[in-house]
């Protein structure tokens, strides 16, 4: 089913055009990126239903110009009439630009932004259109899930959540014309337990460009969920050292988002906050292992046609059989060093900048199995399930905290279980230990990415099965 576009943009798309005609009278630039999202949560534990507006909802315009060397935006959500906003647009930002001038405060100096002619339309599909659903359904959907969770002994309280987006974008400029809707789904299974003298939690995530079929592929988790929880509840603390690892598809996407995710933003090669500035075309990794990033190089929430600066969608190899070729960037950063732009530049609303940000950052898969992998260990561990990460990317030192770690001894599973896990290390040396890589590979964006501690936006990650060696504690 083809998603629907947004009549709303339909109805701006003269005026927004009326309005570059006259800002192009002040200006060497200008574009406007038109946004029209919606989209709602639905949650049901066994305390707890609700229905509410997802965070990333927003309706307005960013515009962008270029004047005197550098750019400006402004940033709006209502208006009166073209011309009357013009003028407030071109006198507000000449007037900053005067008053920064007279302050003696420097203007980071770019390049022109050149476009070639371009005009594209994208209508992404999905399965059920969630809007043909009523809340009442969806919510006794979510319910059934949580009293079939919370029936087992120990549990103390399962919810489910879906949340359902849907994605307008309108970029114009003086040579450009693009259109975008799409939407995602996103699911979660939360299950929280005692047991063995202690209490924990387990999830189970769910996403895609996807509708409402996604329900359907919640109801068949809730075991999984059950069996993690009691894993951990069973789990004892794991002995800090080194170890041979296999890390699960999800712990893989961690590894990658933090080790050479954020690494490669160029909007820190620009401030001289990224080591990987000066590696490219150097060895980082194992010869065997590549990485990759763009919404055009995968099929999950954040892949689109174009990013929130004009920039058709990238597949930007970053790691290519162990050596950094590529970063990722935003248009301005990309002007400044003289790249190309790979389509990365995102913005958490219109209100806000857009920065050089991941999209669907994942490992290529290899030639191995993972049974193969399992059998070739003496001793170490399988990692399974992802909770949270921290990375350096002036130094590559990255942390990450895993769910669970499932023993193997003598190539085989034992059954014990130790948790929680945290694996540390110098970037280059993890990843130059990779020595087996699974030939299958599967990617989440269940979750967001900020940058440092703000700035929220959809990404997703992933890969196969590695087999590293690595620090846990």
């Amino acid at each position: 089913m083809q998603v629907k576009m947004s009549d709303y943009l339909a109805q701006v798309k003269p005026q927004m055009k009326e309005l570059l005609r006259l800002l192009r009278q002040e200006f060497a630039y200008a574009s406007v990126l038109c946004t029209d999202v919606t989209g709602t949560t639905y949650r049901a534990g066994q305390r707890q239903i609700s229905v509410m507006d997802n965070r990333f909802n927003e309706r307005g315009f960013v515009v962008r110009v270029y004047d005197d060397g550098s750019y400006s935006e402004y940033s709006f959500n209502q208006y009166e009439d073209v011309e009357t906003l013009a003028r407030t647009i071109t006198d507000t930002l000449k007037g900053e630009l005067r008053m920064l001038k007279e302050l003696g405060i420097a203007q980071m100096e770019s390049p022109l932004i050149h476009e070639e002619a371009l005009e594209r339309t994208m209508a992404g599909e999905v399965g059920m259109d969630p809007h043909e659903v009523s809340p009442e359904e969806i919510l006794a959907h979510l319910k059934r899930i949580s009293d079939a969770g919370a029936a087992h002994e120990g549990v103390i309280e399962f919810q489910a959540l879906a949340a359902f987006t849907q994605v307008n974008k309108l970029f114009l400029s003086e040579q450009k014309e693009l259109l975008q809707s799409y939407a995602y789904a996103e699911g979660m299974e939360t299950v929280i337990g005692a047991g063995n003298g202690k209490q924990d939690m387990a999830y189970q995530s769910f996403s895609g460009l996807k509708g409402a079929e996604i329900l359907e592929e919640m109801d068949g988790s809730v075991e999984l969920a059950i069996a993690f929880l009691r894993d951990k509840l069973n789990a004892e603390p794991v002995k800090p050292g080194m170890y041979d690892v296999i890390t699960s598809p999800e712990v893989t996407g961690l590894i990658a988002h933090e080790a050479f995710g954020h690494g490669v933003e160029m909007d820190m090669f620009v401030k001289e906050r990224a080591l990987a500035r000066d590696y490219i075309g150097k060895q980082v990794a194992s010869p065997i292992s590549s990485m990759k990033d763009g919404a055009a190089s995968a099929s999950e929430v954040s892949s689109y046609l174009f990013d929130d600066e004009g920039t058709l969608a990238g597949d930007t190899t970053v790691i290519d059989h162990g050596t950094l070729t590529a970063g990722i960037s935003d248009l301005l950063s990309a002007l400044r060093l003289g790249t190309k732009p790979t389509g990365n530049g995102k913005r958490q609303t219109f209100e806000r900048k857009a920065y050089a940000r991941m999209t669907n950052t994942f490992f290529a898969p290899g030639e191995d199995d993972l049974e193969r992998m399992i059998a070739s260990i003496s001793y170490g561990y399988l990692l399974e399930g992802m909770d949270s990460g921290m990375e350096d990317p002036k130094h590559w030192g990255i942390q990450c905290a895993v769910a669970l770690g499932r023993e193997i001894r003598d190539g085989k599973l034992t059954g014990r279980t130790v948790a929680p896990v945290t694996l540390t290390g110098y970037v280059p040396d993890l990843l130059k230990s990779i020595s087996m890589i699974s030939g299958d590979q599967k990617l989440f964006g269940g979750g967001m990415c900020g940058k440092g501690y703000k700035e929220f936006v959809k990404v997703s990650d992933g890969g196969p099965y590695l087999k590293c060696k690595v620090r846990l504690g």
